[in-house]
């Protein structure tokens, strides 16, 4: 059975909220003041909640960040970053390929936004057709940009090259971004050594099993309080902890401080994924840092399908050992064997156990083979993806170190 997505305000919180028939459960978002603070998952009966069950639920579900923020509200203290008087100026950049649907909603969503005198930029990466290029010319405030090169990350590289302000705000092209989202991050850039800033994502619908198990198993959120990163918070090795690029902002000189998006990873080449944790991973590794901040937030469709979903799942574990293999081979970082055997004695390998012994909550074990298959095939892949994308742009082929 499907699960609702609620988005509630606690200050007003219903007496009784009623959703469709059809759902079972419902994941609910809850705010205070506007600001996500937590979520809970609570059942549906008879196509209701009551406003005490939910009540009930966060007095004893509820994790710290919410009564965090009532307490420093009790108290009169202001627990979110000053906004500062003026804002730098941002281009929002959506790099798609052949979803004019999702575009659609998408820029929907970006009308939203408050105007702040902000850019929006669309890059179309490698289309097969002229879709996504109506959508934009029919929504009238954006700029179209196609980039013939097929990749996430050059189509990446390319928005923050084409970008005509400071600040690069990405969204995914199948997400929606909140109201607040842009302006969330953008108050996080007062700090000259902040290079990235990302945000909370949270599922537009589950509507399906395969997108149930997403949540479950790869979610996009990284919790409700905000946080920031360098690397003695963080190993840059594990750089996905700090965020995903489905919702990051980034100062558009990144290129020249750390460089670009690794044009050989994520979508469209054969690694699949890890452009954004290997950037994260950089700039972390050089010294700045990157702020978490759930304020900007924004609403994500996951796969719907059970094949997609597998498919994601393979493509993250060949993107995590593609972005190791980077690391080991060309910058000598002679920690990754270390780092990829505890993360399977740790966390692969137990999982594995749980699933084959059916534990309780155990994660479908087709999943966890396409991940572990994808760690396999992510050396070859990082390899094969590098030579292509250097014989493609004319360079001589580089040996690792």
């Amino acid at each position: 059975m499907p699960t609702a997505v609620l988005d509630l305000e606690f200050e007003h919180l219903p007496a009784a909220i009623t959703v469709p028939g059809h759902y079972d459960h419902a994941l609910i978002l809850v705010r205070v003041h506007g600001q996500p603070v937590d979520q809970v998952r609570l059942p549906v009966l008879g196509g209701h909640i009551r406003g005490a069950e939910l009540r009930d639920a966060l007095a004893e579900r509820a994790t710290w960040p919410l009564w965090e923020r009532r307490l420093h509200e009790y108290l009169g203290w202001e627990t979110a970053p000053a906004t500062p008087a003026t804002l730098p100026r941002a281009t929002v950049a959506i790099c798609t390929r052949d979803r004019p649907d999702d575009v659609r909603r998408c820029l929907e969503g970006i009308r939203n936004l408050p105007d702040d005198g902000q850019e929006v930029l669309v890059v179309d990466n490698c289309p097969s057709t002229e879709g996504t290029r109506r959508v934009v010319e029919d929504c009238g405030r954006a700029r179209y940009v196609r980039e013939d090169r097929p990749g996430l990350d050059i189509a990446r590289n390319r928005a923050l090259s084409e970008a005509r302000h400071e600040i690069v705000a990405f969204v995914d092209d199948d997400a929606v971004p909140d109201p607040n989202w842009l302006r969330a991050h953008l108050r996080n850039f007062d700090d000259p050594t902040v290079l990235c800033v990302t945000g909370l994502t949270m599922p537009l619908e589950l509507e399906t099993e395969a997108q149930e198990w997403f949540e479950r198993y790869s979610t996009f959120g990284r919790g409700f309080r905000r946080t920031v990163f360098d690397e003695y918070v963080v190993n840059p090795l594990a750089a996905g902890r700090v965020g995903a690029g489905a919702n990051m902002a980034l100062r558009r000189h990144v290129l020249e401080l750390v460089g670009p998006f690794d044009e050989a990873l994520d979508g469209g080449t054969l690694t699949r994924s890890g452009g954004d944790t290997e950037m994260f991973s950089r700039i972390l590794a050089q010294g700045y840092r990157i702020v978490y901040d759930p304020a900007a937030l924004n609403w994500h469709r996951h796969r719907r399908t059970w094949e997609e979903l597998r498919r994601t799942i393979y493509g993250y574990g060949v993107g995590v050992y593609a972005l190791w293999t980077r690391r080991l081979l060309f910058e000598r970082e002679l920690t990754i064997p270390k780092l990829a055997w505890g993360w399977f004695r740790h966390t692969q390998l137990p999982e594995l156990a749980r699933a084959l012994l059916k534990r309780p909550n155990y994660m479908p074990l087709d999943l966890l083979l396409a991940e572990l298959r994808g760690c396999a095939s992510g050396p070859w892949a990082y390899l094969a993806s590098r030579r292509r994308q250097r014989r493609r742009d004319g360079h001589p082929l580089e040996a690792p170190l």
